[in-house]
């Protein structure tokens, strides 16, 4: 369904992408990454392991001030050109522009591996190099993670071959894979007529309340797949061997090394968290079963995942969709609430579902106005308003970093870490209607919103986390096929689901389309968002006991998110997220809410 929904305005950031305003920007940060190489060059590189530490403070903190005022015109410069390439991805201009400013990037790239294998060199005197700085200091956290992190450094010039190399690679296939399903469309009949539907809007159309669309949607949906799979499939294969290549090189134990260095997360949490996802399995196939029950059938097929249930006939306005999360937040918190005004009022979000524009939803900083972009596909569904809702989350995560003054460096959020305000916002909204909600239709339309949403971060997660794994040890082989790329995907979804989904009716080209698996810099883009489901449902349970005194300490932890590993920042709140107790607990929250699903 389309709906009246804004687009996003950045006209504050810079007038246009051909404004002497942005062109400016440019150069600046083109004179800027050459005067830290000179630095580098000059200095930074003639100082090293034998020299003492009172030489080494000055050089580390002005490495760090010129790192982090480039590293804010970027984080201003790349939102700019990436709203225009996310909501068009056929204007050209922008597209050049942003192969523009990855070409005058690389150095900059470079130079980010260079300090960091310098770091490690000077690391037995770091301890002193910070004692001896305030940058240094203030850094703390951020330079002994460099000095660890630099064991897997391939040499400069490697690095460096690495990062050019990258934008014929990895990056690019990267980019295609994101120009193409943006640009593929469906012939479908709709409410009597035969509309051009954007991949987006027909993947909305699982949430139809009529099953026959669901189940043309779902058919329209694999066809159109179909028609590109050996291209995304030569996509992916690109993008996973890039990665297999680049780890082997680098000493990494494998895939999953670096992507757990990255979540700042270590195999023993890892371990607990999935070993509690899957033990909840019994418990959400329940759910699937109860709600094949409710739908008057045996099993649920893929296009009845995501099928509504309870009081249906609601369909929000944008307005109502704004008015409905701004009400809600504000029980949490009055800061919360002028934060997501501020992003109604000013035109943040760009919600209109249309031809060109990226599917899904992310949430984006703009580090040189400290404000956020958000992108959403808006249909005026529930689902719908519970992701504007979490994209918020992201923008006040973004909000308490820019309010407590933390730079850029400091900034650097894990991924598990950087889901825990945005599914923290997402249980505000649901949590808060459910506690107004008399009648029993309406409870369960709200309750199947949040236990669909669980079951998606929790088992169908574990199922692309599965998929992932298999990809990159098959993909070390060679080369995997589009039908290699289905096998694995639905049999990994088997395991998963299991018995609570009709195995005759999957979805095996879920790969395709979701942008996750095609980052070239980051692997496994799928645990850390169980990890922030879970994580943000432990906290909500604290604040229940809490109240509002935990608000101070809940912004606290946003801010310093850059700062600190997750198991150190659970601490402050008491948790240990080595043991599987704290998933099992936050799981049982969850389990709860499926006993009140199936009473009703």
């Amino acid at each position: 369904m389309t709906i009246s929904a804004p687009r996003w305005d950045v006209s504050n950031i810079y007038p246009s992408l051909e404004s002497k305003e942005f062109k400016a920007a440019l150069e600046d940060y083109k004179k800027q990454v050459a005067a830290l190489e000179k630095f580098f060059k000059n200095k930074l590189s003639k100082a090293g392991a034998k020299s003492k530490a009172k030489e080494l403070a000055p050089l580390v903190g002005q490495a760090i001030d010129r790192i982090n005022k480039i590293q804010t015109l970027s984080a201003t410069i790349v939102p700019f050109i990436y709203a225009f390439v996310t909501t068009n991805s056929r204007d050209k201009t922008a597209m050049k522009t942003m192969s523009e400013f990855e070409q005058a990037s690389l150095p900059m790239r470079k130079l980010s591996v260079q300090f960091e294998a310098w770091v490690g060199k000077i690391a037995p005197k770091l301890d002193k190099v910070v004692k001896a700085n305030k940058s240094a200091a203030a850094h703390e956290f951020m330079l002994k993670e460099s000095a660890e992190q630099s064991k897997y450094l391939m040499s400069d010039s490697e690095e460096g071959l690495a990062a050019e190399m990258s934008l014929s690679g990895g990056n690019a296939f990267e980019k295609l894979q994101g120009t193409v399903t943006s640009q593929l469309s469906v012939d479908f009949e709709l409410d009597g007529k035969t509309q051009k539907l954007p991949m987006p809007a027909l993947i909305n159309l699982r949430s139809h309340p009529d099953e026959s669309v669901r189940h043309r949607a779902y058919d329209a949906e694999n066809q159109a797949w179909e028609s590109v799979k050996e291209t995304l499939a030569a996509c992916l294969n690109g993008v996973k061997g890039e990665a297999n290549t680049l780890n082997k090189r680098r000493g990494r134990d494998d895939a999953l090394h670096s992507a757990l260095d990255a979540a700042r997360i270590d195999r023993k949490t890892l371990k607990a968290m999935l070993g509690a996802m899957e033990d909840s399995f019994p418990m959400f196939r329940k759910y699937f079963k109860a709600k094949a029950k409710k739908l008057g059938k045996e099993k649920l097929a893929w296009w009845d995942v995501f099928a509504p249930l309870g009081k249906t006939d609601k369909v929000y306005s944008f307005e109502e969709a704004r008015d409905f999360i701004l009400e809600n937040f504000g029980k949490f918190s009055p800061d919360l609430r002028a934060f997501a005004q501020r992003a109604f009022d000013h035109r943040w979000i760009d919600a209109e579902q249309r031809d060109g524009k990226r599917g899904g939803g992310f949430c984006m900083g703009v580090s040189g106005v400290k404000e956020s972009r958000i992108l959403v596909n808006f249909d005026g569904s529930f689902d719908q308003v519970s992701t504007i809702a979490h994209e918020l989350g992201h923008g006040f995560h973004n909000n308490c970093a820019f309010e407590a003054g933390k730079t850029e460096l400091q900034q650097l959020t894990p991924m598990t870490l950087a889901e825990t305000a945005s599914t923290m916002c997402e249980t505000i909204v649901t949590e808060a209607v459910l506690a107004s909600t008399k009648d029993p239709q309406e409870e369960l339309a709200v309750l199947e919103a949040q236990i669909q949403g669980a079951a998606q971060i929790v088992v169908d997660i574990y199922s692309r986390y599965l998929f992932e794994k298999e990809v990159f040890e098959r993909r070390s082989e060679a080369e995997l096929s589009a039908d290699d790329f289905n096998e694995i995907m639905e049999r990994a979804q088997k395991a998963a689901y299991g018995d609570g989904l009709d195995e005759r009716y999957l979805q095996k080209f879920m790969w395709t389309w979701k942008p996750h698996y095609y980052s070239s810099g980051l692997a496994f883009y799928n645990f850390p968002y169980a990890f922030g489901l879970l994580f943000a449902t432990g906290l909500y349970a604290i604040y229940q006991k809490r109240g509002a005194a935990f608000v101070e300490d809940y912004k606290n932890l946003l801010a310093s998110t850059g700062e600190a590993n997750a198991a150190d920042l659970a601490k402050r709140f008491g948790i240990n997220i080595r043991t599987k107790k704290f998933w099992e607990d936050s799981l049982a929250i969850i389990g709860k809410r499926i006993e009140r699903y199936c009473e009703l």
